[in-house]
């Protein structure tokens, strides 16, 4: 008597299928959009003509590497934290200017920290572009 031999069965062709889902994703990456581009007439404001004005409580850096708060210069920003309350020292906010050197900004941030912020946070400017 003969025993029969089970039927092997064929294997599915996964690298096909691996291949194919891989081409539809790179297809649609390409020929999809994440978001709806901007009407073509659409004309955004523009701000350069505004005035800013620095939020209360914010230690503003000119260029030069100068201090001010609220419109008054000061000397240092000791003195900047010594006009803030405990609560205020949760969360400092700085106002640099664009052209002030990265490194100054860094170590200002450093001396802050070191004098007590928990926090410190830069305000700056969006830009759509």
């Amino acid at each position: 008597m003969r025993v029969k031999q089970p039927i092997a069965s064929q294997k599915e062709p996964t690298i096909a299928l691996i291949n194919i889902v891989f081409l539809m994703l790179v297809f649609f990456m390409i020929a999809g959009t994440l978001a709806v581009p901007l009407d073509k007439e659409l004309q955004l404001i523009e701000t350069t003509g505004l005035e800013g004005r620095e939020p209360p409580d914010t230690l503003v850096v000119h260029a030069d590497g100068q201090f001010s708060l609220q419109g008054e210069h000061i000397p240092d920003a000791a003195t900047f934290l010594s006009t803030l309350s405990s609560d205020d020292l949760k969360v400092v906010r700085i106002v640099p200017d664009r052209a002030l050197p990265a490194k100054q900004l860094v170590a200002l941030g450093n001396l802050l920290r070191q004098g007590g912020a928990d926090r410190v946070m830069l305000v700056s400017e969006k830009g759509l572009k």
